[in-house]
């Protein structure tokens, strides 16, 4: 299980929304998730400005790095949607119209007051993309090598990221089983790194908490071996009872 092939991928989210706070990301726990479930750990995450040279930069970083790199925003009609762009000069490519998103946009417009310049922004890729079906507005997004470009919509990502499910090589679905327990994480350091250590192909993460005037911490066991993971779970929760803690086998 230690020799398994572990597939990454990096994000980079584009915006000047979301770095001056206006905005939220909602899109890292949704495509972390959804990741998960394709086999591939989410590595990395950037956020970056709507800046052509600073999108370049972490692209080229990201795509080097891991196996996928997804991005989202910035692929609007608007003047300030420089990903496309970005993303072509940092691949050494020119940016081309694609001749199926521009008839996609046609037909999706073509009862909205048709097509217009910047509504064509929408179908412009990096030379040799291929397109993510967009069931919301029409507007695709994109795959180029490694990198895929999405939208910075939350429930517009998702239908992108629907239209790639099982399209991906990666390798086991990453599984996790949560243990709560009432008392600080300090406390119990030890008996988490004993029971790690005793578990190969485990991860132990502990998220501590105060609640209802109590100290707590909710440990997240990983694995992508059901069993192993199991077992992990069971192990973790005998010893913090044994030590005399109180243990919840689920999230408090």
């Amino acid at each position: 299980m230690a020799d398994e092939r572990i597939w990454t991928a990096g994000l980079c989210i584009i915006g000047d929304e979301i770095l001056s706070g206006r905005t939220q990301d909602r899109n890292i726990a949704q495509i972390a998730t959804w990741l998960n479930l394709q086999g591939i750990r989410l590595a990395e995450v950037r956020v970056v400005p709507d800046l052509m040279e600073r999108i370049g930069e972490a692209v080229n970083a990201l795509r080097e790095r891991y196996d996928y790199l997804f991005t989202t925003g910035g692929i609007g009609p608007t003047h300030d949607d420089v990903t496309v762009d970005a993303i072509a000069e940092a691949l050494g490519v020119p940016v081309t119209v694609h001749p199926k998103a521009r008839a996609i946009l046609e037909a999706y417009y073509e009862s909205r007051g048709g097509i217009s310049e910047a509504r064509l922004r929408m179908a412009r890729v990096p030379e040799g993309a291929e397109l993510i079906e967009n069931r919301m507005s029409g507007a695709p997004g994109i795959r180029i090598g490694n990198i895929f470009i999405l939208a910075g919509v939350p429930h517009i990502t998702t239908l992108m990221l629907e239209a790639l499910s099982g399209t991906l090589e990666g390798g086991k679905p990453l599984l996790s089983r949560t243990v709560g327990c009432w008392t600080a994480e300090s406390e119990v350091a030890d008996v988490l790194r004993e029971t790690e250590k005793a578990h190969e192909g485990c991860q132990i993460g502990s998220y501590p908490f105060f609640r209802e005037g109590r100290v707590g911490a909710n440990f997240v066991i990983r694995s992508t071996d059901e069993g192993a993971l199991d077992a992990c779970c069971e192990d973790l929760a005998g010893r913090l009872e044994a030590d005399g803690r109180e243990v919840v086998r689920e999230a408090i």
